[in-house]
């Protein structure tokens, strides 16, 4: 299976929530044979009695309590998958339809939850349906029991855990969380000052050969860089990757630029190192984290909704994360091989891009808030104290422009007084600070 297909096909899987219950049916089909081989052989050493067992149980005892577990793992699943239901639609109302593959497909814990229901179900259903009219299988019936056990405290544990990730505050530090996993993968290295790179290398020249994206069009998912630097290696060429990951690329659109002994690649075979898709992923794409972030704020301060302090949790998790992408060498990135000879060229955003995204739309939405106003100003100076001098320019523009935004919407003096004051929590949090006048 080429690259592509395969990263395809991972990450369908790790955002479907079926999969984990599929894997429960093939668990069970394993599990209940061997149980019952075992049975056999406790009962021939004599260490399990076939009447008693380890519950006591008489044939009709043993049926009822199957059939109960049976009926209770049905309506717990009933009820997890028809909640989840809801949870989507609440979740792509409220905050951002981007959120749902993105963090509640792909919640383990759900999907285990959902795995054991399925698989208590399935085992008490084929004990019951296997007893004959004399024998109780004792073992597997202790067996089910157990597992319907486990089912009604983790149906329990899944109620209390539903009701807290479905909270702003829980889903925004997710998508915080893995927005610094994607910033550590892909911008490993510390910032060493201002960096300034052509666009193109006048050494290098016009590109000798083109790619272009054939099939279908759709959305850069992930690139296989390391087979990209082994295939430049071996064919002692430079190649350079033109759109961005995120970036949606057009039948025909440039895909590749080629330099050197460019009739050595199979376009065919370079292809298939990039995965494409209808909707952006985190993987491999920085900027994917902020835009969800962003999109949940603006949903927030938006009048159907009228939420000002999740918007204000939203904007934690981008100074979390702006914190962090500051203090990254930013760049457009040339990936070496061994030998230190320059062989993939991959851009990625740049600083003005992340600071653009984090605070240009939320301002201008949520300005005429004073308590969003003030959440904005606080990260911007938090930022300006913080991180290195050649990243306060773009910093400076946004506290300039916020402040020209809260002079035009604020009439009164008092309020843009306020407004003027950096707060941590939006209101409430700025004891012993002064206004900037």
């Amino acid at each position: 299976m080429d690259w592509n297909r395969w990263y395809s096909l991972k990450s369908y899987l790790r955002s479907s929530l079926w999969t984990v219950p599929f894997i429960a049916v093939a668990i069970d089909a394993v599990v209940k044979p061997v149980s019952e081989m075992v049975g056999r052989w406790m009962i021939r050493q004599g260490t399990l009695d076939p009447k008693t067992g380890f519950l006591g149980l008489s044939m009709t005892g043993a049926r009822s309590l199957l059939g109960d577990i049976v009926s209770a793992d049905l309506a717990f699943l009933v009820f997890t998958f028809g909640s989840l239901l809801v949870a989507i639609q609440v979740a792509g109302g409220q905050y951002t339809p981007r959120i749902i593959a993105t963090t509640l497909l792909r919640d383990n814990i759900i999907r285990g939850i959902s795995g054991l229901f399925v698989f208590t179900l399935l085992f008490a259903n084929r004990t019951e349906s296997w007893m004959g009219e004399n024998e109780v299988h004792q073992l597997q019936v202790f067996i089910t029991a157990l597992f319907g056990f486990a089912s009604l405290v983790a149906f329990l544990f899944l109620i209390d855990y539903a009701a807290k990730f479905l909270r702003p505050v829980s889903l925004v530090a997710r998508v915080g969380e893995q927005g610094i996993a994607v910033i550590d993968s892909v911008y490993p290295a510390a910032t060493k000052g201002v960096t300034i790179q052509p666009e193109c290398d006048p050494k290098r020249g016009a590109p000798d050969r083109i790619v272009h994206q054939r099939g279908k069009s759709g959305i850069v998912l992930a690139l296989n860089l390391e087979m990209l630097v082994a295939k430049a290696r071996r064919a002692d060429i430079v190649i350079e990757f033109v759109p961005q990951v995120g970036d949606f690329v057009a039948v025909g659109e440039p895909l590749f630029y080629l330099y050197g002994n460019a009739g050595a690649i199979n376009e065919k075979r370079l292809l298939t190192f990039v995965a494409f898709g209808t909707e952006r992923t985190m993987e491999q794409d920085p900027m994917f984290a902020f835009r969800i972030l962003v999109d949940i704020a603006l949903k927030a301060l938006s009048a159907a909704i009228n939420d000002p302090t999740t918007a204000v949790l939203a904007l934690d998790q981008l100074h979390r994360l702006l914190r962090i992408v500051g203090k990254r060498s930013l760049h457009i990135e040339e990936i070496e091989d061994r030998s230190g000879q320059v062989r993939v060229i991959l851009r990625t955003p740049n600083w003005e891009d992340f600071v653009h995204i984090s605070f240009r739309e939320i301002r201008q939405y949520g300005a005429g808030s004073i308590q969003i106003a003030r959440r904005l100003r606080s990260a911007i100076e938090n930022l300006i104290q913080t991180l290195p001098e050649h990243r306060h320019d773009a910093l400076r523009i946004e506290l300039t422009l916020l402040d020209r935004t809260i002079t035009s919407t604020h009439p009164f003096p008092e309020d843009l007084a306020l407004a003027r004051v950096p707060d941590s929590q939006g209101l409430g949090g700025s004891a012993g600070l002064t206004a900037n006048n």
